[in-house]
């Protein structure tokens, strides 16, 4: 590196970029080694040189400092500190597009950091040229600027604010239908980033008119695109209902539900938040996930998924489907739901998040599903803790249905209640009481007495 400093002077030009390349490879290699070109006061001299000299070197001194700012705010708040950013804006109005693509890029990996180094690139006034670098012709430009955008956007709505005020939703909406896969994920997200602030925020991306254009998206052969779309869309449908009802009526979750079911792994998270978001915001939204046959997507995600997260995220949504009404409840219960919960819940491999989101999720469920068929599986497996809900359900329906008391007697449901072993004066020991108390007194001890016989013969066979 003490070799190379110097050769940033030579009076021949190729020599000088040929240095600063070598200096950004060996920066973006690790953070020791860019640690080592801050301590080596080689910014300072790259950062004048940035000025004066031609279109190869300011790409190459770009490089240098894009290489250094992307290992830690530290090191991109030395790179602000060493005037480097104001070079870089200036580089942003070079009519060489490639030094504009990589004054760009430098820029977005300061920016991504935090919000103060954010507000630095907002304060050089980086923003409003961005925007004119994503109307750009040259396509790697037009992805560049956009995913700055988005690294700006991300930190706070004030931040997000100052990207929509330089007017760069209008321009970033025209390209949802770019052709080019790496465009598009970059034009998403940034969408995303500035829609996840606020209502107000979401619905200036919704009036630029990126319905139904974004539906197209899910359908992309780029997996990163339909991920991107899906976390755009999920991104709006969680701040309110009338959001969400809009992106219904639209088509969306139709769309996302699709998306679910086409694709595997990660792809599918944004898509099953977004459903979760949705059907938690009104029974009519719910019901609007439940016609649209939202409901075996997100099972198949229970049973087919490998990682935890998206276990997690799935039983959350179905928790969400199910927690309005019986009418929602029983929904779930019937695409056999309940035991797939249940058994992830109880698994020990499961992570503690994910045993935490599938039991909120039954206990959702459970307390207004009044489908009995579906519950009474669920008296063999279920630990104390989900139980108590499970019996709580039965004690609620049994003393208002003759019929539902028949079949729970001949299935051999009140043989399990009579089974449970429950602390005396416990919410759960209210139910049993509540439960036996539907029948006489003759039908409960003759199914203790059938107990405590077949209990006997055990004992006596062993």
């Amino acid at each position: 590196m003490s070799l190379l400093r110097p050769l940033l002077l030579d009076v021949i030009p190729t020599i000088q970029q040929t240095a600063a390349l070598a200096l950004g490879r060996l920066a973006n290699y690790n953070g020791d080694l860019a640690e080592a070109v801050v301590k080596g006061d080689i910014l300072p001299q790259l950062v004048c040189s940035l000025s004066e000299q031609n279109r190869f070197y300011k790409k190459a001194a770009a490089f240098v400092l894009r290489a250094v700012g992307k290992h830690s705010p530290q090191l991109a708040q030395a790179i602000v500190q060493c005037g480097a950013l104001e070079m870089l804006v200036i580089c942003l109005e070079d009519f060489d597009p490639g030094v504009k693509e990589a004054a760009s890029w430098a820029v977005g990996y300061i920016a991504r950091h935090n919000s103060e180094l954010s507000q630095a690139v907002v304060d050089a006034g980086a923003v409003p040229l961005l925007v004119l670098c994503i109307q750009e012709p040259e396509i790697a430009l037009k992805r560049i600027a956009a995913s700055t955008l988005g690294d700006i956007s991300k930190h706070s709505p004030e931040l997000a604010q100052t990207v929509v005020d330089a007017g760069a939703i209008a321009h970033l909406a025209q390209m949802i239908l770019n052709p080019d896969a790496k465009l598009k994920r970059q034009v998403l997200s940034a969408l995303s980033q500035i829609a996840k602030h606020s209502v107000d925020l979401a619905e200036l991306v919704v009036e630029a008119e990126i319905f139904p254009v974004v539906l197209t998206c899910l359908k992309d052969s780029d997996e990163y695109v339909k991920k991107n779309g899906a976390t755009l869309i999920r991104e709006i449908a969680k701040h309110t209902p009338e959001l969400s009802q809009f992106i219904v009526n639209a088509g969306g979750v139709a769309a996302v539900i699709d998306c679910i079911g086409s694709c595997r792994g990660t792809v599918r998270l944004p898509g099953i938040m977004m459903l979760g978001y949705v059907a938690a915001h009104s029974e009519n939204l719910s019901m609007a996930v439940i016609v649209s046959k939202g409901i075996p997507p997100l099972c198949a995600c229970l049973i087919e998924e490998h990682e935890d997260h998206i276990k997690a995220a799935a039983a959350w949504a179905l928790g969400q489907v199910g927690r309005h009404t019986p009418a929602h409840a029983r929904a779930v219960a019937v695409a056999n739901v309940l035991p797939t919960l249940l058994a992830i819940y109880t698994d020990t491999h499961s992570s503690e998040d994910l045993q935490m989101k599938t039991k909120k999720a039954l206990k959702n469920i459970l307390q207004k599903c009044t489908y009995l068929p579906a519950l009474e599986p669920l008296l063999h497996d279920a630990p104390p803790n989900i139980m108590k809900h499970i019996v709580g359900q039965f004690s609620k329906m049994l003393p208002h249905d003759s019929k539902a008391r028949r079949l729970f007697v001949t299935t051999g449901g009140l043989k399990k209640v009579q089974e449970i072993k429950a602390e005396p004066g416990s919410l759960l020991q209210e139910y049993i009481n509540t439960i036996n108390n539907c029948y006489p007194e003759e039908v409960v001890s003759t199914t203790a007495l059938i107990l405590m016989n077949v209990c006997g013969k055990f004992r006596l066979s062993w």
